[in-house]
């Protein structure tokens, strides 16, 4: 299964099982776990897959002309909230 960074935001792709996991989001995608790769077929195989979903990611970056020098972060920051059950 080819990985197709950016694309959407409800593919993932698993390598090693569970172990390592690659996240596809419309925004960005994420890496996830850890991965051992031996000197073996099943370490080719992994490192296969890993690499198809890194070029995907560099690919599309590259083909993208309106590419921002910096995304927008969209993460939520902590603040106060008041205490419903005062």
């Amino acid at each position: 299964m080819a990985f197709d960074a950016f694309k959407n935001d409800d593919e993932a792709v698993n390598i090693e099982g569970d172990a390592f996991t690659v996240e596809n989001g419309s925004d960005r995608v994420v890496f996830n776990g850890e991965l051992e790769i031996r000197k073996d077929k099943a370490g080719l195989k992994a490192a296969l897959a890993l690499k198809d979903a890194v070029d995907s990611v560099v690919a599309a970056l590259q083909a993208d002309k309106a590419l921002p020098e910096h995304a927008k972060d969209e993460t939520v920051k902590p603040g106060k909230v008041d205490n419903p059950f005062a």
